[in-house]
C-alpha cells in the first residue's frame, strides 16, 4: 500500500538532518584510528609471524560460542538467551561483533601470552554479588599480577581510553596462551624466527641505503696528519663528483685505484629462516597450504585437532569456570562451542551426505535445506525425523498414497496382478 504525502512526511528522516555537527555538543574523546584495536608489540607488527596469528585467530572466531544448557547426560539441550550468549553470538560491546571479540582474544593472547576477558557491564557489582548477568565483554592486557587480583588495562568506552583497573581473578577469565611454549617463552621457536626476520630486514635496509662502499686506494702512504687530510679531502672530493654528478660519474687519477664493496656477502642467514618456519608450522600444526587455502581435508582436520581445538577449549573453559557459578554448573549450564560440519565438505558431496543423514534419522529435510542455503519447507513432513524412503508408520495423521508392505504379498505376484490388488485396495477405502 503506497503511502500518502504526509504521512511520508511524518515518519521520513535523513541523517544529515539535526545532525550532531549542526549543534555541536561535546562527543568525548576522538581519534584518527580506532583506539580499541589491539596493536602488536614486540617486534610482531614488524613480522611475517602476523598473518599467522591472523589465520589462526579467525579460524577460531569462525566457530560458535554458545551459553547452553545441557541434559543429565551432559548432551546439547538447548539454548539459554541472556546477556553472557548475546555477548558471544551477537555482540560484546558496543565496538566489536561476537566474531571480531573472539579474534581479538586470541591475537591478543597470541601477542601478550595471556590476556583477560573482563565483564565490563554487569546488573551488579561481582565484587559483592556471586550472581549476575553479564552485559558486555572488553579484552584486557594483563600489567601486573597479584594473588587474588590482575591490573588489567581494558578500554573505557565511556571516555574513549585505555584505563588500568585492579580486578579479582575470580570475576574475570585469564586465558593463557596454550601454545606459549613455542610463541612466547624468549628461547622459543617463534622469538627465534622473529629475532631472524628482524636481522633479515636491517640488513635489506642497509643494502638498500644507497651507499656506494667504496674503498679508494691512494699513490701515497699515509701516515702522517698531512696526508691523512689530504686523503679525507680527497674523499670528499669524489663524493662531491658522484652526488652532484646527473649519471653519478666521477673521475680519479690513474694512479688510484677503486674497490666495490656492495657485492652480496653469502651468509646462511635466509636457510635458518627456513629451517625455523619449517619448524614452527610443525609444531604449531600448520602448513603452507592451510595458510593459502589449498589444504585437503585431512591436512585441516589435524590443523583443527592440533591448534584450534585447544585454543577454543581453553577460552570455553575458563569462561566457564569464571562466568557461570556452581549454582549454574549443578542446573546443568555450560558454555561450549560448535563447528559446521559442513564447511569443508564439496558441493559434490552435499547430495550423498544429506541422503545419509536423512535416511538414518539424524537431519530432517529443512535442516538440510538450511545448510545447503535454501529457504525451509512449509510441508510439516519436512520437519520429521524419519527415513522417507519407507512408508509413514501406522497411526500417523498423513494419508500416504503408498501402500503398507504388509498389506501386499509379493511373493508368487505378477506385477499386474501387484497392481490390480493395489487398485481394489484403494477404492475400498
Amino acid at each position: 500500500m503506497e503511502m500518502s504525502f504526509g504521512s511520508r512526511l511524518k515518519h521520513a528522516w535523513n541523517a544529515f538532518t539535526g545532525n550532531v555537527q549542526t549543534n555541536y555538543r561535546d562527543l568525548g574523546m576522538s581519534y584518527s584510528y580506532r583506539a580499541d584495536r589491539p596493536r602488536m608489540s614486540r617486534g610482531n607488527e614488524r613480522s611475517i609471524v602476523t598473518s599467522v596469528y591472523n589465520r589462526i585467530a579467525l579460524d577460531v572466531a569462525a566457530l560458535n560460542i554458545q551459553h547452553v544448557r545441557l541434559d543429565e547426560n551432559g548432551r546439547f539441550l538447548s539454548v539459554i538467551d541472556d546477556g553472557l550468549n548475546n555477548c558471544l553470538t551477537l555482540e560484546a560491546n558496543v565496538d566489536q561483533t561476537a566474531r571480531s571479540f573472539v579474534q581479538d582474544v586470541v591475537i591478543s593472547m597470541f601477542d601478550e601470552g595471556s590476556v583477560a576477558i573482563v565483564p565490563v557491564d554487569t546488573t551488579t557489582d561481582p565484587n559483592v554479588s556471586g550472581s549476575y548477568d553479564i552485559q558486555s565483554l572488553r579484552v584486557g592486557q594483563i600489567l601486573d599480577w597479584y594473588p587474588q587480583y590482575i591490573r588489567a588495562r581494558v578500554y573505557n568506552e565511556q571516555t574513549g581510553r585505555k584505563e588500568d583497573i585492579v580486578v579479582p581473578k575470580s570475576a574475570v577469565a585469564i586465558i593463557e596462551n596454550p601454545l606459549y611454549a613455542v610463541i612466547n617463552e624468549p628461547n622459543s621457536t617463534m622469538q627465534r624466527l622473529i629475532r631472524k626476520l628482524n636481522l633479515l630486514d636491517v640488513i635489506d635496509e642497509q643494502s638498500g641505503s644507497g651507499k656506494l662502499d667504496l674503498i679508494i686506494q691512494l699513490p701515497y702512504v699515509i701516515k702522517t696528519e698531512a696526508r691523512r687530510q689530504q686523503a679525507e679531502n680527497r674523499r670528499k672530493d669524489i663524493e662531491n663528483q658522484l652526488s652532484g654528478s646527473k649519471y653519478g660519474i666521477a673521475y680519479t687519477d690513474g694512479t688510484e685505484h677503486i674497490t666495490q664493496l656492495n657485492r652480496s656477502v653469502n651468509n646462511n642467514l635466509m636457510s635458518q629462516i627456513e629451517y625455523l618456519t619449517s619448524m614452527l608450522y610443525s609444531q604449531l600444526g600448520i602448513t603452507q597450504s592451510i595458510l593459502d587455502g589449498t589444504a585437503d581435508e585431512k591436512t585441516m582436520l589435524n590443523y583443527n585437532n592440533r591448534t584450534i581445538e585447544p585454543i577454543i577449549s581453553a577460552i570455553v573453559d575458563e569462561m566457564k569456570r569464571k562466568f557461570l557459578t556452581k549454582t549454574a554448573r549443578s542446573q546443568h549450564q555450560s558454555i561450549s562451542f560448535f563447528r559446521d560440519p559442513f564447511k569443508l565438505v564439496p558441493v559434490n558431496d552435499i547430495a550423498e551426505i544429506a541422503d545419509k543423514f536423512t535416511r538414518n534419522e539424524i537431519m530432517t529435510s529443512n535442516e538440510i535445506r538450511q545448510v545447503v542455503g535454501m529457504k525451509p519447507s512449509e510441508d510439516p513432513r519436512a520437519d520429521e525425523l524419519r527415513n522417507k524412503n519407507l512408508s509413514a508408520p501406522s497411526g500417523s495423521n498423513q494419508q500416504s498414497e503408498e501402500m503398507p508392505i504388509a498389506e501386499v504379498d509379493s511373493i508368487g505376484d505378477s506385477a499386474s496382478d501387484l497392481d490390480d490388488k493395489i487398485s481394489k485396495q484403494k477404492s475400498k477405502k
